[in-house]
């Protein structure tokens, strides 16, 4: 694990060393300043610091990381035009702010940074389902509690929910109900926290233990495990609002739709540089691309900047397609 850190640590060192030649210097010029929100969750942070790294070493841009959160960034961005780039935005809470500041000319949404796009669900682990090929839908969930036991409450199968304070577990609580999981035979848990959460599935997974919970991707938890989505719920965007609400009377069957997740651009740095905004209008990345990176920076409790060199060097099949082949062969060398 060291290994692999101080490898990465390296190829950082280099990376940055790059630039100070005359000249990496001399393009700096051209495509000057880039300012890059870097958000506090993991695939955020990796995403941000990708850019910085094929923008600084591809395009000759003098790209730096800034703190970001999804709405402040989205603010900034609208009101006062930086930062130049959000890589890893979900626009849900700020759809029409987004419209209304690209339709006014002052921002881009420049591609849908996660190809399968931000994913929340039901799942139960692969080797359940193997074993049990009717737990891939909610019907045989419905059916068979007995096969998720609950140790606190014996003859009960138990249902992992979201933390308290989350939103999903508003959700959760009235889809449990909307699916009959309650006259079912399940109870449902409150892991306490999203490490909790994210333990519990771990622990379970590497005991071949059952479980059945609620989780979502990009993570490091999907990178690790094979898990399996619950089939038989579709979205219905008519009684979605409800299933949001605390207040719900009547929960319907539902499901949570997908996520958006895009990368957001100012106006200005676009049409400054036109190269550099064709390079991040085309990243777009797999999910399972991403949660396999995830896995490795948990893993090696490794940086953002050291999953990005990861990411790199180790799906330049996905990569390479953004970007014209002499830029890549640049960012190769970089590394």
């Amino acid at each position: 694990m060291h290994t692999l850190i101080a490898g990465a640590a390296a190829m950082a060192a280099t990376s940055l060393a790059v630039l100070a030649t005359p000249t990496a210097a001399a393009a700096a010029e051209d495509c000057g300043r880039v300012t890059i929100a870097e958000m506090s969750w993991t695939s955020a942070a990796m995403l941000a610091n990708l850019q910085k790294i094929v923008l600084n070493e591809g395009y000759g841009c003098d790209a730096e990381l800034v703190p970001g959160d999804t709405v402040p960034t989205i603010t900034s961005m609208t009101e006062k035009g930086e930062p130049d780039l959000a890589p890893e935005i979900w626009p849900n809470a700020a759809k029409e702010v987004i419209a209304e500041a690209e339709a006014e000319g002052r921002v881009k949404v420049a591609t849908r940074t996660l190809e399968d796009g931000g994913q929340e669900g039901w799942f139960v682990p692969a080797y359940m389902v193997d074993e049990h090929p009717e737990l891939a839908t909610i019907e045989g969930i419905r059916q068979n509690a007995q096969l998720f036991p609950d140790q606190e409450e014996p003859g009960k199968g138990r249902f992992y929910t979201c933390p308290s304070g989350w939103q999903c577990q508003i959700v959760n609580e009235n889809l449990f109900e909307a699916y009959g999981l309650d006259e079912a035979g399940y109870t449902m848990f409150d892991p306490g926290s999203g490490p909790g959460l994210a333990g519990a599935i771990a622990k379970a997974y590497e005991r071949r233990e059952p479980i059945f919970a609620y989780y979502f991707e990009p993570t490091p938890v999907m990178g690790k495990y094979d898990m399996v989505m619950i089939g038989g719920m579709d979205h219905d965007p008519e009684t979605w609002d409800c299933v949001t609400s605390r207040d719900c009377a009547d929960p319907q069957p539902n499901m949570y739709p997908s996520s958006e997740v895009l990368t957001l651009t100012t106006t200005a740095f676009a049409e400054n540089n036109p190269d550099a905004y064709a390079f991040v209008s085309s990243v777009t990345i797999p999910n399972d691309v991403i949660n396999a990176v995830l896995a490795w920076q948990e893993d090696n409790q490794a940086t953002g900047e050291a999953g990005a060199l990861h990411f790199l060097e180790t799906y330049p099949e996905v990569w390479t397609d953004w970007v014209p082949a002499d830029v890549a062969e640049t960012v190769k060398a970089a590394l």
